[in-house]
Parts: structure tokens; C-alpha cells; sequence
């Protein structure tokens, strides 16, 4: 973790000084205890978060590829969708033409190479 000065270790292997007119050092280790306990869960907080923020970039990361390659599919399919129903009238036309002795149709026509 960046910007944190002190880990769990450090903070149970602090040695105080004592002095005459000190703090008790009874209660200076309960309050450092509760401390440590606060860091450990902070720092196994911060871990876990940031596991799942990787794992939910990647994701995100890899969303987005399929997001790009499925447009990309979705335009080709599309135009090749329409290029058919082209293919389609046209050979219908034809059919209509050489079978049944009708005349091909205007569209049809327009749409010739």
C-alpha cells in the first residue's frame, strides 16, 4: 500500500521508552493492540479490492474487445444480409422471366452490373 508508514509488524515491535511521569504501558499495548487489529483488516481490505479491481479491468478489457470485434461482425453481416435479398430479387426475376414468360421488373433492371 502506498503512503502507509507503518505495517502491523511495526507497530507490535515499537518499543516505548519508560519514564517517570509516562503513560501506562498497559494501556499504551491494549490501544496499540486495537490498532494492529485495525491495520491487518485494512491491509487484507485493501488486497482483496484491489484482486477484484484487476479481475474486473481485465474483464471490462476483454468486454470491450468482444464489443469491438462483434460491431465489426454485426456491419459485415449486415451488408452481406442485404447483398443477399439483392441476389435474391434478382434471381427471382430471372426465374420469373425465363418460366413464366413475364418481363423482368423495373427494379431489377436498375440493379444490374
Amino acid at each position: 500500500m502506498e503512503n502507509v508508514n507503518l505495517t502491523p509488524k511495526d507497530i507490535i515491535n515499537k518499543n516505548f521508552r519508560n519514564k517517570v511521569r509516562g503513560y501506562d504501558p498497559a494501556d499504551v499495548d491494549e490501544f496499540l493492540d486495537i490498532i494492529i487489529q485495525d491495520y491487518e483488516y485494512y491491509t487484507k481490505e485493501f488486497q482483496r479490492l484491489q484482486s477484484e479491481n484487476e479481475r474486473l479491468v481485465a474483464k471490462v478489457d476483454e468486454l470491450t474487445k468482444q464489443l469491438e470485434v462483434g460491431g465489426t461482425n454485426q456491419i459485415s453481416r449486415s451488408a452481406s444480409a442485404s447483398t443477399n435479398m439483392d441476389i435474391l430479387k434478382r434471381l427471382s426475376n430471372l426465374e420469373r422471366h425465363v418460366f413464366g414468360g413475364t418481363q423482368l421488373n423495373d427494379e431489377s433492371q436498375s440493379n444490374r452490373f
